[in-house]
């Protein structure tokens, strides 16, 4: 069991019978009350966020995720199918359980499947990793003051924002975790 103080970003606990990981948290404690502690709660199932606060006794159980490494083989329409390296087992997953991680998937991709009780219930992908620019704007010289940035779609078809100095070919390196450019891949 967890009290208020073990709920950090980055636990998975288990709410309402299924496994949840804590992806913000705050906690604030005012006069005589107890603590009370905010969270943001994704569900590993299905990829809905909430939002729970949680009160000074209140107690939740650790969740039990383990990972084994997978492929990703292809997508079909909405479905997106991997193997397991080691026992070849396939599994799918819709993209509605995938989130805003369908949008990196590249054919051959190694990724880390999320398990659950033996079940598979989500992926988790490399937190950087190096996409071909397929299609951008053209940079605007002198254009450079402040944060400028310009839309380029990456050769999974997903649109980020980078710096005017990306061309069409360029490799760069994307975060997986919220879609942002990091760098211009060496």
């Amino acid at each position: 069991m967890l009290n208020l103080a073990e709920i950090k970003m980055g636990k998975t606990i288990v709410y309402e019978e299924d496994p949840y990981l804590v992806t913000w948290n705050q906690f604030s404690k005012s006069g005589r009350q107890g603590g009370v502690m905010k969270t943001k709660l994704k569900n590993l199932k299905s990829g809905k966020t909430i939002e729970k606060t949680f009160q000074g006794s209140d107690k939740v159980d650790g969740a039990d995720v383990g990972y084994k490494k997978a492929q990703f083989l292809y997508a079909n329409g909405d479905e997106y199918e991997f193997m397991d390296n080691e026992s070849y087992e396939q599994m799918v997953f819709t993209a509605e359980q995938l989130g805003d991680s369908k949008h990196f998937l590249k054919d051959g991709m190694d990724v880390d499947i999320q398990y659950f009780n033996g079940s598979p219930i989500n992926i988790q992908l490399q937190t950087k990793v190096t996409y071909e620019i397929t299609e951008t704007e053209p940079g605007i010289k002198g254009n450079t003051a402040g944060s400028v940035t310009k839309n380029a779609i990456i050769e999974t078809g997903y649109e980020i924002k980078v710096p005017p100095f990306i061309e069409k070919g360029d490799k760069v390196v994307i975060n997986t975790l919220n879609g942002d450019y990091v760098e211009r891949a060496k």
